[in-house]
């Protein structure tokens, strides 16, 4: 069945539109003081990266970041010469990506539920493994405890049960978790609820 084509694609495309925020995310604000400035780093669904060019415009030197969206990947290109900084941004698919080095820093905000379930949990084992010990995970995952709102319903296929993410870190030192409800609004989209789970946590010696 033909899933259309979701909203962000759109906006990727247009220079002048905004799929989710210009902002980075808050979490990655607050808990910025954990990040070293020559921090290895990748984002994992970057999109038209809000979250790596204000890392790479505050002197993060080793900023990394892959999507399976090309657009949103031309946009974060053509973003990093625009504003003077560096970005390693290339296309990829989380459920094939395969590590080629260790990495202080993993993030994706708002990605994983895009895939299957299995997938998404094969996906932070092997990003688990390839984490320098003292390293962390900021990690923001869709729940299934309201159902997914008609313009994400076609392509949220692995929304998490409520604390499942949660479960994959159970070996590891938890900064924060966060079972959270949030109002959201798209063009052509009513006023509509989404439910995530955001867990903080470092990879213990």
């Amino acid at each position: 069945m033909d899933k259309g084509v979701p909203f962000w694609e759109e906006a990727y495309q247009n220079e002048n539109a905004v799929a989710f925020s210009a902002e980075p995310n808050v979490t990655l604000k607050e808990f910025g003081y954990l990040l070293s400035r020559q921090s290895q780093i990748i984002e994992i669904g970057c999109g038209e990266g809000q979250n790596v060019l204000y890392l790479a415009k505050n002197g993060y030197r080793y900023v990394n970041a892959f999507d399976l969206s090309e657009s949103g990947i031309a946009k974060l290109q053509k973003r990093c010469i625009t504003e003077g900084v560096q970005v390693n941004a290339f296309t990829a698919d989380l459920t094939t990506y395969q590590f080629e080095r260790q990495y202080d820093v993993m993030m994706s905000f708002g990605t994983l539920h895009f895939v299957q379930k299995e997938e998404w949990k094969a996906f932070i084992n092997r990003a688990k493994a390839y984490t320098t010990t003292g390293g962390i995970h900021i990690m923001q995952i869709f729940t299934d405890t309201v159902p997914a709102s008609e313009d994400i319903a076609p392509f949220a296929i692995g929304l998490a049960k409520d604390g499942e993410i949660r479960e994959l870190y159970s070996d590891w030192e938890i900064l924060q978790f966060r079972s959270y409800t949030f109002e959201d609004e798209h063009p052509g989209v009513p006023k509509h609820l989404h439910t995530s789970n955001k867990i903080v946590a470092r990879k213990k010696g």
